[in-house]
């Protein structure tokens, strides 16, 4: 009944895992986590049956004894998140215990044993609830090879008369089917401390475990329980121990690249300016808000060729309209000072981008229609990079500006280049923001 239950058992968790595996296969990356582990581990072990009368283990209604009797070294391998097998060698001395009124007896016990091993915490979806713990199911087939150094039993009244015989110094081998589970707790990014419980039914054991032949009703089996604990140690390039590394499907890959995508088209359509056409279509990012432009972000050229856009001059327009007290000298001064006349330039230049001209016109046309009047020339620049460059980078802004105003006929004393503070109302990474912020604007002198 048990070897049906263990083979159930087996057969359908080798079908989750099958399931599992097929669709880790199709979305993991096998680069993404640690393959090998190796694994020490000491503990006790204990042969459960059979013995023969008069020996044993532990005393009846006890628990017995707690010794290290055993220690085991082995390397784990694992194919997939999900799935691997195991190696590994073991030695065992099995011997009664003072504490017992055990007959004395004693068993070497080597192994070596080939498993597959399963991922419980992945094959059941609780890694996130578990945090650092983990566990893994192991179960596969185990040769062993016991030697007997258990005493013969002597006649206490006949001289040199063997009542039963050990096989002191004999071998048996043997073949065994080994079912166990291991509890992690990860201590740190590369090791954890695992503990292990783990059954041996062995098959063909000649043996008892005190030595003596198995007596015919045993059938040739035998089982033995052990306990142990110690650490493992995963190998390999990523980081974190393969138990626990975090996998990521490739589906989850593609909808990270859309949503990175995305982004960027979303960063692509915004509007600096407000004009109704996105940044990266828009030739003139800093057109006055109000003022009609054309599919590409420019102000609508003027119509009768007096350098000052029709909408400007509506605008300008409009705003004497509504103070009939204002003259045009008036508004056009308002509108210098207040900045809506300025030049732009690309980060770390000096010279005007070619689409931000027209405030360096205007300012001439102001100049030449205005003869009386004088021209403060403020440079400015964004707050990316140390102040002390970017307020040399703004008086080198406001010079360039004004070589050109004299190169088109403004006189040198009307005008004065002067620096501004760096602008830090935007974050370094506000690109599209920082762009208003570079830039020359000027003041009427009083």
């Amino acid at each position: 009944m048990k070897k049906n239950t263990f083979l159930a058992f087996i057969a359908f968790t080798s079908f989750l895992v099958q399931a599992q595996e097929n669709t880790v296969k199709k979305n993991v990356s096998p680069s993404e986590f640690n393959k090998l582990t190796i694994e020490f581990t000491l503990g006790q072990s204990k042969g459960v049956r059979p013995y023969t009368e008069g020996y044993y283990s532990s005393n009846n209604h006890s628990f017995g004894t707690i010794a290290i009797n055993s220690f085991n070294l082995g390397a784990r391998y694992m194919i997939s998140p999900l799935f691997g097998f195991k190696a590994d060698f073991g030695h065992a001395d099995l011997k009664s215990n003072s504490k017992t009124t055990s007959l004395p007896f004693k068993m070497g016990v080597y192994i070596v044993g080939i498993q597959g091993v399963i991922n419980a915490s992945r094959l059941f979806n609780i890694e996130k609830p578990i945090g650092k713990f983990g566990l893994l199911l192991h179960g596969g087939i185990q040769l062993s090879r016991l030697n007997s150094m258990s005493p013969d039993e002597m006649s206490k009244t006949i001289p040199n008369t063997v009542i039963r015989s050990h096989n002191y110094n004999h071998i048996d081998n043997n073949i065994g089917l080994i079912f166990g589970f291991s509890p992690q707790y990860r201590v740190s990014n590369k090791v954890s401390l695992i503990s292990d419980v783990s059954i041996v039914n062995n098959f063909r054991q000649r043996f008892a475990w005190d030595g003596a032949n198995s007596a015919s009703n045993n059938n040739l089996s035998s089982q033995l329980a052990s306990m142990s604990l110690g650490l493992t140690y995963s190998l390999g390039n990523n980081k974190m121990h393969g138990d626990w590394s975090i996998i990521k499907d490739k589906n989850q890959k593609v909808m990270d690249s859309l949503n990175n995508k995305i982004s960027e088209i979303e960063a692509l359509m915004n509007d600096t300016d407000k004009d109704g056409v996105p940044n990266y279509l828009d030739q003139e990012n800093n057109s006055i808000s109000g003022v009609a432009v054309d599919t590409k972000g420019k102000m609508i050229v003027d119509l009768n060729n007096n350098n000052i856009s029709d909408e400007l001059e509506k605008y300008i327009e409009l705003k004497t309209k509504e103070n009939n007290n204002s003259t045009n000298i008036d508004i056009a001064q308002r509108f210098i000072n207040d900045g809506y006349v300025a030049t732009y330039f690309d980060t770390g230049k000096v010279k005007p981008t070619n689409v931000s001209t027209q405030g360096i016109d205007f300012i001439r046309n102001y100049l030449k229609n205005n003869p009386t009047e004088s021209i403060s020339i403020i440079g400015h620049a964004d707050g990316i990079g140390a102040n002390v460059h970017n307020l040399k980078l703004s008086k080198d802004r406001a010079e360039a500006v004004k070589s050109v105003l004299i190169k088109l006929g403004i006189d040198a004393s009307r005008l004065t280049a002067i620096s501004s503070e760096e602008d830090k109302s935007v974050g370094v990474t506000s690109e599209e923001a920082s762009k208003v912020f570079r830039r020359v604007t000027f003041k009427v002198k009083k």
